[in-house]
């Protein structure tokens, strides 16, 4: 199958195909290869690319601009301090000028509605680094890295459990990219914070069409048997008051991913992953205060134990936030080779 996705924006997962998808998890295979071996051909020279950053941010930024550097490409990083969108200028006329300067444009923020309507109005392809509904950057690291540490499985038969808060962009992004891609998915959340009726609805849409296998369950015992990874994320989002520790502690204390949970999948391969940053110990200043708050002393939402042990998979994930990203700008943006 021939798939050309250049000029293409990439919002959230289902904008893609399970096939168009995978041609990005191949791509991404294929420069990170290249860039291992030193045969990389630069394919972006002369392009420009907007970084805007709402929300900080260390892996994204970073593999976005290292992606770009490698390929010859250039960036202009704009954080709240450095743009008017939304302040003086509207989002749509920010798309608009930002459309003659450059070839693509990159938003990370809170409201998805933001990037969307980014993407509507601008002439160049526009692409998700975050949003609070969705995190397609990142899916494609998590796919590339599960493909790799399964190497004789196909990505339809990847088992993968989520364990911690699934109302999330995490959440929803697990859920709806394995039902698009036909995976075994185990969501094990408190009810009340499950992927909302919408995502749901999707995720089963997708399912019926790929046969992906979806469990939501409010009982980690459900979820984790057969599992070939265990995922988290932190349980308070960037941007959310302190005072939702204690409340989302409370909630969330047996969806610990610690060696009890990962040896309840009875798989002695299972693999740990955790988009980062991680409450793992008490060497930030934030995992400090909630562990003298709520006696989490060695961990929050993974214990010290699992994070520091060869189960712990996830910084083969940051990494492959770097080549996938790539992938996306080599797949979308005008290449000049």
């Amino acid at each position: 199958m021939n798939i050309d996705l250049q000029g293409r924006d990439f919002l959230k997962e289902v904008d893609f195909t399970a096939a168009e998808f995978t041609y990005l998890l191949d791509l991404a295979s294929e420069l990170k290869h290249a860039k291992r071996n030193g045969s990389e051909t630069r394919r972006l020279s002369g392009v420009n690319l907007a970084l805007i950053f709402e929300k900080t941010s260390t892996r994204t930024r970073c593999a976005f601009e290292v992606a770009a550097f490698d390929q010859g490409a250039h960036v202009t990083f704009l954080d709240p301090q450095s743009s008017q969108l939304g302040h003086k200028e509207s989002i749509a006329d920010t798309a608009k000028v930002l459309s003659r300067f450059y070839d693509g444009i990159e938003f990370r923020g809170s409201a998805h509605e933001t990037v969307e309507q980014l993407a509507a109005a601008a002439d160049v392809p526009v692409f998700n680094g975050l949003t609070d509904r969705w995190h397609p950057t990142q899916m494609l690291a998590d796919f590339l890295t599960m493909r790799e540490h399964c190497p004789d499985k196909p990505l339809s038969a990847l088992s993968y459990a989520y364990l911690g808060d699934a109302r999330s962009n995490m959440g929803n992004s697990l859920l709806v990219t394995g039902a698009l891609l036909g995976a075994d998915v185990r969501i094990a959340s408190p009810r009340e914070l499950w992927p909302d009726a919408e995502v749901q609805q999707l995720a089963q849409s997708l399912a019926g069409a790929s046969g992906a296998r979806i469990t939501l369950t409010d009982d980690p015992e459900q979820a984790l048997p057969g599992a070939d990874f265990v995922h988290t994320d932190v349980w308070v989002s960037l941007g959310e008051p302190a005072s939702t520790w204690a409340e989302r502690v409370a909630l969330l204390r047996d969806y610990r991913v610690d060696t009890k949970m990962l040896d309840r999948t009875g798989n002695e391969a299972v693999r740990f992953m955790h988009c980062l940053p991680a409450f793992h110990d008490q060497n930030t200043t934030v995992g400090r205060d909630v562990a003298q708050a709520t006696g989490l002393t060695d961990g929050i939402e993974v214990s010290s134990a699992v994070f520091d042990s060869s189960a712990n998979i996830a910084f083969d994930q940051a990494e492959n936030r770097l080549h996938t990203i790539k992938a996306v700008l080599v797949a979308m943006l005008p290449n000049r080779i």
